[in-house]
C-alpha cells in the first residue's frame, strides 16, 4: 500500500533549476529538506500557538498534536496533498462563549471533539457522493456568512478582555503588525503575526523597565498593579516533559455553540485543496473528501487528549508558493519538529507569558481577518447581495452572531450568538429559496470555491445550451 512516504531525489538535491518545481513525491537533500521543514514550523507557529492560548488550552500540547495531525493527514492523503495541520482559529470565539457560560477546558474540548466527528462524517459523505453535496447544503452565501459571523463574534473578547490590560501596548502592537502584514514581502509577510508577538514581548519589557508596573485588569480580570511581562514561570519550567492532558466533557449547550464551525472548516479544507491542486498541477478534487475526513480524524484525536482542533494552514501553502517546493518530506520534517517543541515545557511557559496588551493588538487584526474571509468567499463566488434571497438570511444571521442575540427555550437551554446566527443563515436561506420566485434563484454558482471541476463542466454545459 502506497502511503506517500517514499521520495525521489529532485535533480542533484540542491537547488531546483529556474522555473522547476519539487513535486510532492520528490525531495531535496535531507539537510535542505529539514531546513524547509523548520521554515514550515516558523510559518505555522504564530497562529498555532496563539489560538490555544486564546482558547485557554495548553500550547505545548497544541504544537505537539499539530505534528501528529499533520502525520495523519499526510498518510490519509497518501502524500498527494502537501499541507500542514495547525490549531484552528475558527474555534477561538466558540471557546470564549463556552467559558463565558461557565464551561471548563474539558467542556471546550468535548464540544470541539463532536465537531471533529461531524467533520469526519462529512468527509466520508463527500468521498461517496462527490463535492456537489457541499454546495447543495452550504452554498457560498451561507459559508461566507457563517465564517464572517464567527470572526466578528470575537470582537467583544478583544474589547473587554485583552485591550484593557494595556491599551498603549495593544495600540503599538496593532500598528506594527499591520505594517508588517502590508509592507513586508514573501516569507516575512506570512509570519507577520509572529513578528508582532515578538515586538509585543519587547515593547512590554521596555515599558516595564521605564514605567514600572501597570495598574489595570490582569488576566483574571482583577484591576491590580502587575508587570506587563511576567517570565517568572519560565525559570521554573523544565526543558523536557510531557504537556498536560485531560479528557473531554460533553454538554449540549456547548456542543450547539461549536457545531456551526463545521461549515468554516469545510470551506477552509475545500479552498486549500483547490489551492494546492492549482500549484502542483494535479487535479485533487477526488482527494477533497479524504482531506476533510483526515482533518476530522486528526481533530478527534487531538481533542480526545485535551488539545485543540486542527485544520489545514494557508500560511504553509504560502510558503510552498514562495519556494515552489511541494515535497511532503518537508512536511514530515515539520511534524517531527512540532513533536519536539511539544515536549519542551519551558517553551509552553514562554507562550503562556504573552502579555494581555500584546494579545489585544494582535487579535484586533486577527479576528477581523477571520471575519473578512467570509467576504472573500462571497467575492470569489460572485455572490449577488442585491438579491434578497442572499441578502436577508445573511444579514439576519450576521447581526445575531455578532450582537450575541439569544433565543431562550427553557431556564437551562438557550441558543445565542454563533449557534443561533448559523441556524438562521442556513435554515433561512433554504426555506426562503423554497418559496422564492424563479428569477431570484437564477444566479447560483454550481460549486463552492473549494473545487473547480464542476465549475468547468457547468460552463461547458451552459455553452452547449446556448449553441442549441
Amino acid at each position: 500500500m502506497d502511503l506517500g512516504v517514499r521520495w525521489k531525489l529532485h535533480g542533484d538535491g540542491r537547488t531546483p533549476a529556474p522555473g522547476a518545481v519539487v513535486r510532492p513525491d520528490e525531495r531535496l537533500s535531507w539537510p535542505r529538506t529539514f531546513g524547509l521543514g523548520a521554515q514550515h514550523v516558523v510559518a505555522m507557529f504564530g497562529a498555532s500557538f496563539v489560538a490555544p492560548v486564546l482558547m485557554g488550552l495548553d500550547p505545548n500540547l497544541a504544537i505537539m498534536m499539530s505534528g501528529v495531525a499533520t502525520a495523519i493527514f499526510l498518510l490519509a492523503t497518501r502524500g498527494r496533498v502537501p499541507s500542514y495541520l495547525g490549531c484552528s482559529l475558527s474555534f477561538v470565539g466558540v471557546a470564549a462563549v463556552i467559558r463565558a457560560q461557565g464551561g471548563s477546558s474539558a467542556t471546550v474540548t468535548g464540544a470541539v471533539l463532536v465537531v471533529g466527528a461531524a467533520l469526519f462524517l462529512v468527509g466520508l459523505a463527500v468521498r461517496k457522493f462527490g463535492a456537489r453535496i457541499i454546495h447543495a447544503a452550504m452554498p457560498p452565501i451561507v459559508t461566507g456568512a457563517v465564517v464572517m459571523l464567527i470572526g466578528f463574534n470575537l470582537a467583544p473578547v478583544t474589547a473587554s478582555t485583552y485591550w484593557p490590560q494595556d491599551q498603549w501596548t495593544a495600540l503599538l502592537v496593532m500598528l506594527f503588525t499591520g505594517l508588517a502584514v502590508v509592507c513586508l514581502r514573501g516569507f516575512w509577510s506570512r509570519i507577520a503575526i509572529f513578528l508582532g508577538l515578538i515586538f509585543g514581548y519587547g515593547i512590554s519589557w521596555v515599558f516595564d523597565q521605564v514605567f514600572g508596573k501597570i495598574h489595570s485588569a490582569d488576566a483574571s480580570g482583577k484591576v491590580v498593579d502587575h508587570w506587563r511581562l511576567d517570565l517568572s514561570a519560565v525559570g521554573n519550567a523544565d526543558w523536557i516533559g510531557l504537556p498536560s492532558f485531560h479528557g473531554p466533557s460533553f454538554e449540549w449547550s456547548a456542543i450547539l455553540v461549536a457545531l456551526p464551525v463545521v461549515i468554516a472548516l469545510i470551506a477552509e479544507n475545500a479552498g486549500h485543496v483547490k489551492a494546492v491542486g492549482e500549484m502542483t498541477g494535479d487535479n485533487l478534487d477526488d482527494e477533497l473528501g479524504t482531506a476533510i475526513s483526515a482533518d476530522g480524524a486528526a481533530s478527534l484525536l487531538s481533542t480526545a487528549v485535551g488539545g485543540p482542533p486542527n485544520t489545514t494552514y494557508s500560511e504553509n501553502i504560502g510558503v510552498m508558493a514562495a519556494t515552489r517546493v511541494y515535497s511532503t518530506a518537508a512536511y514530515w520534517a515539520a511534524a517531527c519538529f512540532a513533536l519536539l517543541f511539544g515536549l519542551c515545557p519551558k517553551f509552553g511557559a514562554v507562550v503562556a507569558a504573552i502579555p494581555g496588551g500584546v494579545l489585544g493588538g494582535i487579535t484586533v487584526i486577527l479576528y477581523g481577518m477571520i471575519g473578512l474571509l467570509g467576504a472573500q468567499i462571497w467575492i470569489n463566488a460572485k455572490v449577488d447581495l442585491r438579491n434578497p434571497l442572499n441578502l436577508v438570511p445573511a444579514a439576519a444571521g450576521i447581526i445575531i452572531g455578532v450582537g450575541g442575540v439569544s433565543l431562550k427555550f427553557t431556564d437551562n437551554f438557550q441558543l445565542s450568538g454563533i449557534a443561533l446566527g448559523t441556524i438562521v443563515v442556513i435554515t433561512g436561506y433554504h426555506v426562503l429559496r423554497a418559496f422564492a420566485p424563479p428569477h431570484l434563484k437564477s444566479q447560483e454558482p454550481l460549486l463552492d470555491s473549494g473545487t473547480s471541476t464542476y465549475d468547468e463542466e457547468g460552463a461547458a454545459d451552459d455553452a452547449a445550451g446556448k449553441e442549441r
